[in-house]
């Protein structure tokens, strides 16, 4: 349970506690986490004021990166000064984009903000793709959502072929703590992020 735990993110972020100290393993192989809970809200006014707020998390992963082959972070989904973070210290960004038309405001609000963020903190910063994610073939919003997407100047070369499909097994997966893929293999959840990793491997 998260919410019992004393040594988070929070406290590498806010209180420079040694990362190495909240890495967790897991039942999966080579697979380890990085734990966060309800108190990771407060890091957002807390970090205000606070010296070099952008490299918060920079400063603290620079002590395991040598250690990993890769680092996956999931961040909020709104633009806050914890998504900051994430974006000055990464390499990559692979964007989520549910089909549905509102979220085409919040995806170029998003590209503005890597674009400021490679300018003034991260140059080396790149965009490895977009994917659909919520599509729901039955339903007319979905497949407008992505003839808008593919017809986008700003998107259109960095959309990915596979989209992930609404399914409710994920949503059950992530109740039950367990990667969708290793909580119900036969799912539609699990070959459409198969599927996705497979797209990423050949993209390079």
């Amino acid at each position: 349970d998260p919410r019992k735990l004393e040594k988070t993110i929070y406290e590498s972020l806010m209180e420079n506690l040694d990362i190495n100290e909240i890495i967790h393993t897991t039942e999966i192989p080579f697979l380890k986490l990085i734990p966060s809970n309800i108190r990771l809200v407060g890091a957002e006014v807390e970090l205000v004021n606070v010296e070099g707020r952008e490299n918060r998390l920079k400063e603290a992963l620079r002590r395991v990166t040598i250690r990993y082959d890769f680092i996956l972070i999931d961040t909020p989904p709104s633009l806050s000064l914890l998504t900051v973070n994430v974006l000055a210290c990464a390499e990559e960004i692979l964007i989520p984009c549910q089909t549905h038309p509102y979220s085409f405001d919040a995806l170029d609000e998003l590209f503005d903000t890597i674009e400021g963020i490679k300018a003034e903190i991260n140059p080396g910063l790149r965009i490895t793709g977009i994917v659909p994610t919520f599509f729901d073939k039955r339903t007319k919003i979905s497949h407008r959502t992505m003839e808008k997407l593919r017809k986008n100047d700003r998107y259109q070369n960095l959309l990915f072929d596979t989209t992930i499909r609404i399914n409710t097994t994920i949503a059950e997966s992530t109740a039950a703590g367990k990667p969708v893929i290793f909580y119900r293999p036969a799912c539609h959840g699990s070959s459409d992020f198969v599927e996705l990793a497979e797209e990423m491997i050949n993209r390079g």
